[in-house]
């Protein structure tokens, strides 16, 4: 038998309960988020567990669990000299405040799903089958759009169209954008919003999304210039489009190069495929780091098993990297494939015909 080094193991140990801690905090971020008890603490004001129940009409001892367990976490501020906590201002930017640049519940409505889910996971490994995105809990489609859109809001408008050679221009002149894999809607209503000239069409496969998107954009004012559709990466309808956009899918979907192939032929002459995906290095070693973590874990749970569910089944993986990428779009015709900007969570690649 092999004799480890207990002072390893001690250090293990110690990074596990660390780990343990996040998995637990997660969930009671996930759960205040659910009752409002971040929106409720939003502007600052301390308050003792007593108080915060007279304000939200939540069990007050229940409330003093919560309000103590994220104390420890420290994700919340607590005062001992008069026994109240409060969100300090940069702890509700990250909880409270969902149109912030730097909002991350639901990264946990995320991490919720991986746990929720984890059976049919298991039963994949098993049997080598897939689990498609509709197969998840519903905490995977809300914890996606609540995510993703802190990139979008941050990033989308201010730096990555801009970046795309010739298109900021159309966009504001008027042109036809498709958003393709558009789950609730937030990159097309962006994009709606900022480009009032142009029209946009959202698609994704799963129903329950593109209703939710639909509301979405009359919610936002835009459903006039936006029009939602249910439909496949390979199947959406062709139109001249002179953007196609992907917003953190392609690796997902089974067949990438079938579903660039179908982009080329809708795309208007000169147009532009914009593709957005996690950012990865190309080898294994450099990814090994705490983006990376997230994103294997990620890609383990949700993002393989929806590609391995699918016709081809290509598994690209949420951390393909550039190389794997250009392949795709080279062997699905595109000619021309450059990577335009980056942030440190994603990649942004623009390719021609």
């Amino acid at each position: 038998m092999r004799q480890p080094d207990m002072q390893k193991v001690e250090a293990l140990v110690g990074r596990l309960i660390g780990d343990v801690g996040a998995a637990v905090s997660g969930a009671l971020v996930v759960l205040g988020d659910d009752v409002g008890l971040f929106k409720a603490m939003a502007d600052g004001t301390p308050v003792t567990s007593t108080e915060l129940s007279r304000k939200t009409a939540i069990s007050e001892r229940y409330l003093r669990e919560w309000l103590s367990a994220l104390a420890a976490a420290d994700y919340l501020a607590y005062d001992e000299k008069t026994d109240r906590f409060s969100l300090t201002p940069e702890q509700a930017v990250v909880f409270a405040e969902e149109d912030s640049p730097a909002f991350f519940t639901g990264a946990f409505q995320l991490v919720q799903a991986m746990w929720t889910d984890e059976p049919k996971i298991a039963d994949a490994f098993r049997t080598g089958k897939g689990v498609g995105w509709h197969e998840h809990s519903a905490c995977l489609f809300r914890g996606t759009e609540r995510f993703f859109r802190t990139g979008y809001n941050n990033n989308l408008i201010a730096e990555w169209i801009p970046a795309l050679k010739g298109v900021e221009a159309q966009l504001k002149a008027g042109a036809r954008v498709a958003d393709i894999g558009c789950g609730h809607g937030a990159s097309t209503i962006l994009m709606a919003k900022a480009y009032p000239a142009s029209r946009f069409f959202g698609f994704d496969y799963h129903m329950p999304s593109i209703e939710k998107a639909k509301a979405a954009a009359e919610e936002a004012g835009v459903a006039d210039r936006v029009t939602f559709e249910q439909a496949s990466a390979a199947s959406f309808p062709a139109g001249s489009y002179d953007l196609i956009a992907m917003f953190d899918c392609l690796h997902d979907m089974g067949d990438p190069v079938g579903a660039g192939r179908h982009v080329k032929e809708a795309l208007s002459p000169g147009g532009t495929w914009m593709i957005v995906e996690p950012f990865a290095h190309d080898r294994l070693k450099d990814n090994l780091n705490p983006v990376g973590r997230v994103y294997y874990g990620a890609s383990t749970m949700i993002c393989t098993p929806a590609s391995m569910s699918q016709e081809v089944g290509l598994a690209l993986g949420a951390q393909a990297g550039e190389m794997k990428l250009r392949k795709v779009a080279l062997d699905a015709g595109f000619s021309h494939f450059h990577r335009a900007t980056e942030t440190p969570f994603n990649m942004v690649f623009e390719a021609r015909a």
